[in-house]
């Protein structure tokens, strides 16, 4: 049985190769034997496994996996042979989630709904549990408050603004070239406004300030900041970290995925003026500790539950087969994609 693993290269580039691995033939009392239906791909972050002291020659490649329970560990409650299953493994996970069967604890995964399809489901489950992460725990959002969300049109952006909708808060999206305001502005539920960074015409600032009356923003999750005045080519759509700080309305939450931002204490005073909050968007926090695993398996059970029902309405790349894998994660970590990419087993 094959898996796809990968490891930096000696340039800093990163090489992904295919082995052989083995199943375990003995499984732990609280594991699920599962033979993988379907696996989709998301880069993998070599810095976040240095930190956490995983670092290993071939780190497995595919963690959101969907498929059917096989055997069961004789302490699991959860699951019983042929549920079928979806969830995330975990970091420190041995086996690649594109091997055919995979062994894990019951604690990473949740019942996949029959109605939806083993691609749909492994394609959400990792940017519905961000979204869920970004505007539920983090910013607390309630009805009536106004999120923007930028580059709405990307996966993760995509299921927050769906998310965002559902509970009553009105949308502000960017979007990064004309195609993308095509489709937001085609999205139903509409956003309130698609706001064009691609065209230099268009303030960011002026236009989220315009839409709420000067009072600006309760939400902002952003998907990368510039921290100076000038940047590499590849975030010269992303705002200036004080940009947001100015659109950001008095006790507003800044919700950031960018891991090294520096704020001066000019920035860190605007806060304080603003009563406003900043939290960092790390979604593996969620299985790097288990003091809130009821939580992480609510969130994970919700997420497939609005897949179910239409809430989350999610934009694919079709499935790709096995042998194309791949080439498809190189795509996937040089970020060379806009839509989800599910390998099909």
């Amino acid at each position: 049985m094959k898996g796809l693993y990968c490891k930096p290269g000696d340039q800093g580039d990163v090489k992904f190769v295919s082995q052989e691995t083995n199943v375990p033939t003995n499984i732990g009392e609280h594991q699920v034997k599962v033979q993988v239906k379907s696996c989709a791909l998301s880069p993998v972050d070599f810095k976040l496994y240095g930190d956490l002291k995983l670092e290993k020659e071939h780190v497995p490649v595919g963690r959101e996996i969907a498929g059917v329970v096989l055997q069961v560990g004789p302490k699991v409650t959860f699951f019983q042979p042929d549920d079928e299953v979806v969830g995330i493994l975990p970091l420190d996970a041995e086996q690649s989630g594109l091997c055919s069967v995979v062994v894990t604890d019951e604690y990473n995964l949740v019942q996949k709904p029959e109605k939806v399809s083993w691609f749909e489901a492994t394609a959400v489950i990792k940017d519905g549990l961000r979204a869920y992460t970004a505007l539920h725990t983090l910013a607390r959002m309630a009805a009536g408050q106004t999120v923007l969300v930028l580059d709405g049109a990307g996966p993760f952006g995509v299921l927050a603004i769906q998310l965002a909708h559902y509970h009553g808060v009105k949308v502000l999206a960017t979007a990064l070239s004309p195609e993308d305001q095509t489709f937001l502005e085609e999205l139903r539920p509409s956003v309130a406004r698609v706001i064009r960074v691609w065209d230099s015409k268009e303030d960011l600032v002026d236009s989220c300030l315009e839409e709420t009356g000067g009072l600006g923003v309760d939400i902002i999750i952003d998907s990368g900041v510039r921290l100076y005045d000038e940047e590499p080519e590849a975030q010269r759509h992303c705002p200036h970290k004080h940009d947001l700080l100015t659109l950001l309305s008095v006790g507003g939450h800044w919700v950031t995925t960018e891991q090294h931002l520096q704020l001066d204490p000019p920035d860190s005073h605007i806060l304080f003026l603003k009563a406003a909050s900043l939290s960092f968007l790390n979604d593996e926090v969620w299985t790097t500790s288990r003091a809130k695993q009821g939580r992480y398996l609510h969130i994970l059970k919700d997420v497939m539950d609005k897949l179910c029902t239409g809430t989350f309405r999610p934009q694919l790349e079709d499935p790709v087969p096995s042998y194309e894998a791949t080439v498809s994660m190189e795509m996937v970590q040089r970020r060379q994609t806009r839509k989800r990419i599910a390998v099909k087993l």
